[in-house]
């Protein structure tokens, strides 16, 4: 269903990344399509863990003091039970459907939620945090939600806690075999370089990208060290298409809501600049896969009849992350 939420577009484009990022992961035949796939993959995969901002927050602000919060409606009408969980969109991620898909559980539960099992963790857990991004700024503009820096430090501790539980060695394996996804980036832009005039003072809009993809670079280092090896990074959607972004940058907003082409042409050169720097960081028995978001969003925003029923949710419009 079409959204006016960012996750909420999102979510479509991030699943037939994911469903294309596990073609990559585990080969199979051209005869055999989605079926075969689905039984090679099921049991192949023990864990998923996701890192980034709303596009995979599965309710990690719910547990930390913030304004930033989705935990009420009409957030998760579509859930089950109609339960809003803390998603920003209103049923499941994408990364739901990829945990179901491949077989593990139905959910991606938040690493914050106290009440979960060591079981319930070592099938994976989400770290993310809307409104978050690489540049630890951006964190402090959004209320103070948790930087990627500390999602990374989070699951340091996460592995920690399972060596204790099943020993090293196995946590080695669970985490090897297990698949990461890093999806954040827009709030450096929209909510950071495009805000206070703090960053957009000291950077230029080329140094800053730069900026970002070395603190990309730095995080995605972090989680090969604790032994990652599958790792999904998405690029930027059309930023110019938010339609908050269209509220203020637009010349007649209540007229004319077409996208910002000039900050979506940011998010075109990063995402460039983002596929030739994870290119340069593959190595030996590490698959690093760049997730093209940008294109099928771009259809989506331009041929919106193919993709469901259009609703607009006017004070959502607002919300950036």
């Amino acid at each position: 269903m079409w959204s006016s939420s960012p996750s909420g577009w999102f979510s479509p484009a991030l699943v037939q990344f994911l469903l294309h990022f596990l073609l990559l992961v585990f080969p199979y035949s051209a005869q055999t399509r989605n079926s075969a796939l689905q039984s090679q993959v099921n049991g192949s995969i023990p864990a998923v863990f996701v890192f980034g901002d709303s596009t995979v927050d599965s309710g990690n602000n719910n547990y930390i003091k913030t304004i930033i919060k989705s935990n009420f409606p009409p957030y998760g009408k579509d859930f089950p039970n109609h339960i809003p969980t803390g998603r920003f969109t209103n049923g499941k991620l994408a990364t739901d459907f990829l945990v179901s898909y491949v077989g593990i559980k139905d959910y991606i539960p938040p690493y914050l939620d106290p009440t979960l099992s060591l079981d319930e963790l070592k099938t994976g857990v989400c770290f993310a945090s809307a409104a978050t991004g690489f540049d630890p700024l951006t964190a402090q503009i959004s209320d103070g939600v948790i930087p990627i820096q500390k999602q990374l430090r989070y699951f340091k501790e996460y592995k920690s806690r399972m060596e204790v539980y099943i020993g090293k060695d196995k946590t080695k394996s669970l985490i090897s075999e297990s698949v990461f996804i890093i999806s954040a980036g827009t709030n450096d832009f929209i909510l950071n370089y495009y805000g206070p005039p703090i960053r957009s003072q000291a950077y230029t809009i080329s140094t800053y990208q730069d900026f970002i993809l070395q603190l990309v670079q730095q995080f995605i280092q972090g989680i090969l060290k604790l032994g990652a090896r599958k790792i999904a990074v998405m690029g930027l959607p059309p930023i110019g298409c938010v339609p908050g972004v269209i509220t203020l940058y637009s010349n007649n907003a209540l007229t004319h809501r077409g996208c910002i082409d000039w900050l979506s042409s940011v998010a075109r050169d990063y995402n460039r600049l983002l596929q030739n720097k994870l290119t340069g960081m593959q190595t030996h028995g590490t698959k690093i896969i760049y997730g093209d978001i940008y294109k099928p969003i771009e259809d989506m925003v331009n041929k919106p009849q193919l993709y469901g029923e259009l609703i607009v949710v006017p004070f959502l419009t607002l919300l950036f992350t």
